[in-house]
């Protein structure tokens, strides 16, 4: 795989409201990051009754084989999205995360965006994840997005509740550059509120 996610810096974007957005990796076992991931997990609790059962080595999220993002405003966390490499080609998205005073902003699908243009540069062609019955939110969102079903993966492959996931990602040329711009234009007005993935 290429390493030009190594580093992915400058990726900004502005809601649909104005704000301004900054979209900052981190080590999955940075601090932000996990409390990010708690409230993740908290989320997880509230709808499902218990934290996501997945094994999650934060190695696995370290570039150029996979990707933490963290979602601030004006310095404060308010959001993440992961990927991390499944086999060749392929990466999966986790660890999406809208705090939820930014939900309904077009902030979810700013990380996704995010998240599909530094799996491509790294050379992956499609992303997979899993979410579930009880996040219709997260569902329409990725819908939205060209989500389609793919075969269940995974510890939640025979869980009733579980919704896979997937899409294949457009080519990236190799000159395309690091510092790619997040804008308020590719969420083209569709609504949103995702909160976790």
């Amino acid at each position: 795989m290429s390493t030009s996610a190594e580093r992915p810096v400058g990726l900004e974007g502005v809601l649909r409201d104005g704000v301004a957005v900054r979209l900052r990796a981190l080590p999955y076992d940075d601090p932000v990051a996990q409390d990010l991931v708690e409230q993740v997990q908290q989320e997880y609790v509230a709808r499902y009754g218990g934290r996501d059962e997945a094994v999650v080595d934060p190695a696995e999220f370290l570039p150029p084989q996979g990707l933490f993002l963290a979602a601030e405003v004006d310095g404060e966390p308010v959001g993440s999205g992961a990927w991390r490499a499944m086999g060749a080609g392929l990466a999966e998205i986790k660890r999406l995360y809208v705090a939820p005073g930014y939900r309904r902003r077009g902030l979810g699908q700013l990380i996704v965006d995010a998240l599909e243009r530094t799996a491509a540069q790294a050379g992956y062609r499609s992303v997979v994840l899993n979410s579930g019955a009880r996040q219709p939110e997260a569902l329409r969102l990725y819908e939205q997005l060209g989500y389609g079903p793919v075969t269940p993966y995974g510890v939640y492959a025979c869980a009733p509740d579980a919704v896979f996931l997937g899409k294949d990602l457009p080519a990236v040329t190799p000159c395309s550059s690091d510092r790619a711009s997040v804008d308020e234009s590719s969420s083209n007005g569709r609504e949103e509120s995702t909160w976790a993935s």
